[in-house]
């Protein structure tokens, strides 16, 4: 955590790590253990990732799933954004974020039709506010807003929200 927001990797970081699970070669030398376990990792990524866009699996259980591959503070801006289509319990990754299970595509579609035009800066908890330095010499709204924005990754949500979702059911 740096200055009262949690920290994640970086889009390009979590954007690179979807690739190389879509094929492409990490420009290092591998060991033969790494090539082994890079390719059991690219067979078991199928259902998370597609080259054509972000995915979207709903699982035996009926828990759905959004693949964005965003990195962290994106996904914040994106839970912020989707509002009521993301799960309020969950604790978004790097890599995905928990939807309702409800969702049904043309709930998806309704909802994300104008998100790019509409989002919205993350929620700020009372614990990453504690975290915020010097965050008692600050009025309340303008420490929440601070963290906000630094929590925000608003141009990498935006790409997000462009690229084709596809559904997928395990």
């Amino acid at each position: 955590m740096t200055g009262g927001a949690p920290q994640g990797l970086s889009y390009q970081m979590v954007w690179a790590m979807r690739e190389v699970l879509l094929g492409a070669d990490p420009p290092v030398s591998l060991t033969q253990r790494a090539v082994t376990r890079l390719a059991k990792l690219r067979e078991e990524a199928t259902s998370w990732v597609h080259p054509g866009g972000t995915v979207i699996v709903r699982d035996r259980e009926g828990e759905v799933r959004w693949w964005t591959w965003a990195a962290f503070r994106a996904n914040a801006t994106l839970v912020a954004t989707l509002g009521e289509l993301a799960d309020p319990t969950q604790r978004y990754d790097d890599a995905s974020i928990r939807l309702r299970p409800d969702l049904d595509r043309e709930m998806w579609r309704v909802a994300t039709g104008d998100a790019v035009g509409r989002i919205c800066l993350p929620d700020v908890t009372e614990q990453a506010l504690a975290g915020l330095k010097f965050s008692a010499a600050l009025p309340a709204r303008l420490a929440t807003a601070t963290l906000a924005a630094r929590l925000a990754d608003i141009e990498s949500a935006a790409a997000v929200l462009q690229e084709p979702a596809k559904f997928a059911y395990l």
